[in-house]
């Protein structure tokens, strides 16, 4: 029997001042080219900051190594994997910034595919399955409680330690080992009329209960998710936990229309997110879109009796200490607190992982001077008008929102051509040739390694990334799918939803309205025009700096969880906006692993793996060091991201 899924998410701040919980809910298709989807909620923790910076970055990292790497064979191996390569990110960001020390988080993630669902949980966050009006956890609790619990079902009860509560951590992701993973082998086989609720522990509020009643009472998955929520504010529980709870429905397969994906890793207070995996393409997709306003809640009378609860304990939770050891009693000092526990053997973990999400600085070798300017042929190519081309000569033009203290860009000379069905194309840069040195020399980032020459011919670039309405004439003309905005506004802001493929196509269609030679940027021509050729670190400078760009933690007053309005910031030398962060972009190039053999010329380099496309930039949801000028990433080249735009460029003749 063929199954579909339903899935919306909620979440809210309960009694705390600020928000540590994170989710995410992606859109996936499976190797039968059927829709699936991953879930994924963390629970920070170590305060505000910390807490907030370490499930934010745990779900980014985790979800990105999952969309990467599926579909798969072995869907067990993907979930632990992406549960080493989010602890191995907040390792590498405490290395760079000790005063974080302490962060981390729990987390439970889900792949639904085809009726079956594999699970992955480090802590003690929720996996319920509800079921004939019961309920039923499916993840092990990572709790002293739950340690307890366990030895006394294997027949090897243990006394508990004095002054320890059933509440305390035994494992999470701090970027130590993590003692214990819950990843069965197998997956647990759906039917129809399940319901699945994975959640943090703030609902431990409710009792097993009250959770079945509003589950029964609610048919939708969003209505469902919202009356949970409002169901926890409304027991008033001193010290509430932030609560997030993702639910999802298993339903036979039926026609249903086509869905948006939507995604929540910030602090979202009552927001929800919805998606039906029921009729969608075969793209995959992560959003984070714009949360959409709270409906009404209807909380009817309680179906049944309170007194059926789920294993927990009243009060706050204790989230400082974690279970390290085999049967033997060992000592913990977390926090300044130091206690005894006893324990079974951790699980066996895998080697780390490099990690994408980068929190490392580049080291810059003595002959990097911020100084350091662009060497320019001396040599101007004359750019002719036609009369499918207009020439003007003037400062770069701004879109600010919000205004921050802007530089006056340097006078670019610009190229805007007729399309022959009507308006405008692009509006171009005209980019001087020259010379520069590509890539890094820090021994962290392998895959910019070696630092070579390359040489540039002039072309023209894009101004700003391509908006929403601009690819749209594409779309529309050669009857391709729109791209959901996501309650952004079309005109204003960078397109995203589309493949490297949908990109050099559009290219094609340029090309073909203008007369004139469209398409992407090689990667030494990325790299080129986005540093303007200097070797700094940011095309700023060596140095992080507040306001520059929109990315998570570039210290903007920005939304984190979607891109902002193109030119934004101000542009870099050569008169380009936001070639750091807001949304990554395609550029030409398969992928290599490094440097080896690259040409000298900024052409496109041949061979390398084809099926990923290179991407540059950084984005709106990722650190500082991802917008660095030398950072390359890789993305299935005929998959959509929410994350990832493009900028084209044009031939100078």
């Amino acid at each position: 029997m063929a199954l579909e899924f339903e899935l919306a998410g909620s979440q809210i701040d309960g009694a705390r001042d600020y928000q540590e919980d994170a989710f995410l809910i992606t859109h996936l298709t499976d190797a039968n080219g059927k829709p699936s989807a991953l879930v994924v909620i963390a629970d920070g923790m170590g305060g505000h900051a910390a807490g907030n910076v370490a499930s934010n970055m745990a779900v980014q990292a985790f979800n990105k190594h999952v969309s990467a790497n599926y579909p798969s064979e072995n869907p067990s191996e993907i979930l632990e994997q992406a549960v080493n390569k989010a602890n191995y990110s907040i390792k590498e960001t405490v290395a760079e910034t000790p005063a974080l020390s302490g962060m981390g988080c729990t987390m439970v993630a889900a792949i639904l595919e085809d009726g079956k669902m594999w699970w992955a949980s480090v802590g003690d966050s929720h996996c319920y399955l509800v079921r004939d009006r019961e309920i039923t956890k499916k993840n092990a609790d990572h709790s002293y409680g739950g340690f307890l619990d366990r030895m006394e079902a294997d027949g090897t009860p243990v006394e508990p330690e004095p002054g320890l509560s059933r509440n305390m951590l035994m494992s999470a992701i701090t970027g130590e080992d993590i003692n214990e993973i819950d990843v069965p082998a197998n997956p647990f086989e759906l039917q129809a009329a399940d319901r699945i609720i994975l959640c943090s522990d703030g609902l431990d509020t409710l009792s097993a209960g009250k959770i079945i009643q509003y589950s029964e009472w609610s048919e939708a998955t969003k209505e469902c998710a919202d009356a949970l929520m409002t169901a926890v504010e409304e027991a008033n529980m001193p010290r509430q936990d932030n609560t997030t709870a993702v639910v999802v429905n298993v339903k036979d397969t039926v026609e249903a229309a086509p869905v948006a994906t939507e995604a929540v890793t910030e602090d979202v207070g009552e927001s929800t997110a919805e998606m039906s995996v029921a009729d969608v393409s075969t793209e995959e997709v992560e959003t984070e879109p714009e949360p959409e306003p709270e409906p009404e809640q209807q909380v009817g009378q309680p179906a049944f009796s309170e007194e059926e609860t789920l294993p927990r304990e009243e009060g706050p939770k204790s989230k400082t200490g974690l279970m390290i050891g085999i049967a033997a009693a060992v000592i913990l000092i977390i926090g300044g607190v130091a206690f005894t526990m006893m324990g079974k053997k951790p699980a066996q973990q895998s080697e780390p992982l490099v990690s994408e999400i980068e929190m490392e600085a580049e080291a810059e070798s003595d002959d990097e001077q911020v100084s350091e300017e662009l060497a320019v042929e001396d040599v101007e190519e004359p750019v002719v008008a036609t009369e499918q081309e207009s020439v003007t000569e003037e400062p770069a033009a701004t879109v600010a929102e919000p205004a921050p203290e802007k530089v006056v860009a340097a006078v670019s000379k610009t190229i805007q051509d007729s399309l022959k069905s009507g308006g405008k194309g692009p509006l171009m840069v005209v980019i001087p040739a020259g010379k520069y040195a590509m890539g890094s020399t820090s021994s962290k980032n392998s895959d910019e390694r070696p630092r070579h020459d390359v040489s540039v011919s002039s072309f023209a670039a894009s101004q700003y990334e391509i908006t929403f309405t601009q690819y749209d004439l594409f779309a529309k003309a050669k009857g391709k799918k729109i791209p959901d905005s996501l309650y952004l506004d079309r005109e204003t802001h960078p397109v995203i939803f589309i493949s490297w493929d949908d990109a050099y196509y559009y290219t094609k269609w340029l090309s073909e309205e203008t007369g004139q030679k469209y398409r992407l940027a090689t990667e030494s021509e990325w790299e080129y025009m986005a540093s303007t050729g200097k070797k700094t670190t940011f095309w700023w400078g060596y140095d992080e700096e507040p306001n520059r760009a929109h990315c998570f933690g570039c210290g903007t007053n920005l939304d984190p969880r979607k891109p902002t309005k193109i030119g934004s910031f101000e542009a870099n030398a050569f008169g380009l906006y936001d070639t750091s962060g807001n949304v990554a972009e395609w550029v030409h190039d398969c992928w290599h692993d490094n440097y080896k053999g690259a040409p000298e010329y900024a052409d496109v380099w041949e061979g390398g793996d084809c099926s990923y496309r290179v991407v540059r930039g950084g984005a709106y949801s990722t650190p500082p060091q991802s917008i660095r000028n030398a950072k390359r990433d890789k993305f299935k080249s005929d998959k959509a991201y929410d994350h990832i735009g493009v900028r084209v460029v044009r031939e100078i003749r």
